[in-house]
Formats: structure tokens, C-alpha cells, sequence
């Protein structure tokens, strides 16, 4: 590992995350921000609306980031890391222009990027690079001399964010009634995407069916059962299945959904379920109501046990993954040597998302890649 104290030629770290509602006053502007441009359906919106105000307008989400970083920033002082955090939201406030301005203002010259996000696809990846890109535009038009900006490789593959999870699953394993708890089968579960845009994610050479997306989360879960499997001594069948779909029904989306999986389960005489939300970092709202509320109720209809696993959250465990992630990729640029830390059968992500990279269907600039205008 490089030297702890040394994270140059970054001088911040920025944390880039979705954003969410405060309030019942903020969910249709905050909804109205989300779908701009991306045709959702009216009836789909005011649906996800509804989702919000049953937990009182507020999303989770800000709060769950500032909780991350006051843990990144814990982390960085007791290792020694003197790298100031700051938070920008694609969004809701803080928005990412505001707060781009204000590192500019503050001096700061190469900023490295962490995207609450752990794999590789259009949303999760490069309409992030592309909001940065709008965002230093603004800047830029604005006359502001704005900072070069680098993104962090995918972490869905390191330690410390597949060691939580795994602790997270053994945990729910416990809290199921001892009768059924070992026939209990594994539903890891992500955000559904177009399978157009799952075909496309990660680089041209990745491209297929399912793409880098599906390919990435494959091995996450089959890392996580495995480790449950040496740990608990049962080797419980498992499956990769999906959630939160939106958009127009004729166009198809990666598929089993959810309460569809539940349903199939029961009927196969499964006794129990741990549902393990490997593609969400924290608890925000797909987890609390596609999970927690719609998918737990369908259980109970089912009369079908079923358990949550923890996401990661602001464990400190991916906190550390974090520094150790901002001190290999500062490394990297310094020209030394590195051995990236990660885990499981695809090995570690690459540091610069190559041109033809999970690419938009109508081309957009994207900043923090090899195609960036902003190099």
C-alpha cells in the first residue's frame, strides 16, 4: 500500500451521490429533476411520489451521505490522509455545480471522484461523468479556472465493500426462525436497467448480453454466497433478480423482478428468503419501499419468512475502502507501481473509463474519462 500520507496529485475528495427530497414541498421538484428529459410515465411518477410521502417526503438518502462522510472523514484523520471532503448531489441540493464552485473557490486543483455507485452502466457511471461535465461547463462559462477531475475505478469487487455484506447476510440468516433457516435460498437484488443499456455497460470489449452490469453483480453475489457457504457450512441455492423498474412497458428490463422471484420461490416450497441488496450502497428508497415495504409485503401475503441484509452504508470497512481506493489510483498517477485490491473473479476495474464506454443513446459529453473535454 502507498505511503498513507500521500494522496497527491489530488487535492479533494468529492462525493457525488443521487439526492433525494427533505420534505413533502421538495418531492415533485426533486422527481421533476430525476426525469428530465427521460420520458417517464406520468402515472410511474406520481407512483414514486407516493412512495416518498409515505415516509414523509424525506428520502434517506442525504441523510445516509452525511453519515458517510463524517465516516470518510473519521477514517482520513485517524489514518493520517489530509484530504478535505466535500458532497455534491446530481439532483437535489447540494447540487454538484454549487458545490464544484465552491471547491474551485477554495483552491482546490485535482479533485478525485466517488460515485455512490459500485458498477458500471449508463446511470451508474456515465451520466455521472456526464453531469460533471455540464457541471465544470457552467463553471467554465461562468469564468470560473475549474479543477481537473478524475473518478474512482468501480469498488463492487473490494474488500471492503463485499466483507459488510457478507456479515450482513449471515446476520439476517440468524434472525430467520431456526426451522427454516437453513432451506433459506439468497435473492441478491439491483436496480433493473433497460437490457439495452446492461448490453452496452462497461468497455466495447464487455459489451453482450448483460453487458459489464449484469457480469459484475454475478460475481459479487457468487462471492457473497460462497463466503456464506464456508462460514455457515450450507450451500443455499441463489439468484441474481431485479427491482425498481420504471419506464415505458414495451421496452424490456432486466428481469426476474423481485416480487415475481418471491412468488416462485413459494410455490417451490422454498421455506424462507434473504433478500441481499448488492446494488445499492446505502438504505434510500428502493431499498425502504421496493424491499422493506413492497417486496416484504408480498412475502406476507405469501405467508414466505423473509430477512433484509444490510447494505454498507457508512461502515467503517468501506470507509477504509475508500482511502485505500484514493491512495492506489493517487499512486497510479504518480507513475508508481500498484496492485489493486480486489476480489473475486474479474479482478480489479479499470481507472479511466475508455471511449465507447457505457455510452448514451444520444452522445453527450462526459468528463473523467478518456473522452473527456475537460482532460
Amino acid at each position: 500500500m502507498p505511503d498513507a500520507l500521500d494522496s497527491t496529485p489530488y487535492d479533494a475528495l468529492l462525493l457525488l451521490s443521487f439526492g433525494g427530497p427533505e420534505g413533502p414541498d421538495d418531492v415533485v421538484p426533486f422527481l421533476e429533476n430525476v426525469t428530465r428529459g427521460r420520458g417517464i410515465p406520468k402515472e410511474r411518477l406520481k407512483e414514486v411520489g407516493q412512495h416518498y410521502f409515505l415516509f414523509g417526503g424525506v428520502s434517506p438518502i442525504n441523510a445516509q451521505n452525511r453519515a458517510l462522510l463524517d465516516a470518510l472523514r473519521k477514517d482520513f484523520a485517524d489514518h493520517g490522509l489530509d484530504l478535505p471532503v466535500y458532497w455534491g448531489n446530481r439532483n437535489w441540493a447540494p447540487y454538484l455545480t454549487d458545490t464544484l464552485r465552491e471547491m474551485a473557490a477554495d483552491g482546490r486543483r485535482h479533485v478525485l471522484v466517488l460515485a455512490t455507485s459500485a458498477y458500471a452502466s449508463y446511470s451508474g457511471c456515465r451520466q455521472y461523468r456526464e453531469n460533471l461535465a455540464d457541471a465544470l461547463g457552467t463553471l467554465r462559462d461562468e469564468g470560473v479556472d475549474v479543477p481537473k477531475v478524475d473518478k474512482l475505478r468501480h469498488y463492487f469487487n473490494h474488500p471492503g465493500f463485499l466483507e459488510p455484506m457478507v456479515e450482513g447476510v449471515l446476520d439476517s440468516l440468524a434472525d430467520l426462525p431456526e426451522d427454516v433457516r437453513d432451506g433459506a435460498h439468497l435473492a441478491f437484488t439491483t436496480h433493473s436497467i433497460p437490457t439495452s443499456a446492461a448490453d452496452t455497460s462497461g468497455p466495447a470489449e464487455d459489451h453482450g448480453d448483460g453487458g459489464a452490469y449484469v457480469a459484475q453483480h454475478l460475481d459479487v453475489a457468487r462471492f457473497v454466497a460462497d463466503a456464506v457457504r464456508e462460514r455457515t457450512g450450507v450451500d443455499r441455492p441463489w439468484q441474481l433478480v431485479y427491482q425498481s423498474r420504471s419506464g415505458a412497458p414495451h421496452i424490456p428490463w432486466l428481469e426476474p423482478d423481485i416480487c415475481d422471484h418471491l412468488e416462485e420461490r413459494h410455490a417451490a416450497g422454498v421455506p424462507a428468503v434473504v433478500m441481499v441488496p448488492i446494488g445499492f450502497v446505502s438504505d434510500h428508497m428502493e431499498v425502504l419501499y421496493d424491499l422493506d415495504t413492497e417486496a416484504t409485503a408480498k412475502a406476507g401475503e405469501l405467508g414466505l419468512p423473509v430477512r433484509r441484509s444490510a447494505t454498507v452504508g457508512a461502515d467503517p470497512r468501506f470507509a477504509g475502502a475508500v482511502r485505500e481506493l484514493v491512495l492506489e489510483r493517487a499512486a497510479a498517477e504518480r507513475g508508481l507501481p500498484v496492485t489493486p485490491c480486489a476480489l473475486g473473479a474479474l479482478g480489479a476495474s479499470h481507472d479511466v473509463c475508455p471511449v465507447g464506454c457505457c455510452p448514451a443513446r444520444a452522445p453527450r459529453p462526459a468528463a473523467a474519462g478518456a473522452d473527456s473535454p475537460y482532460a
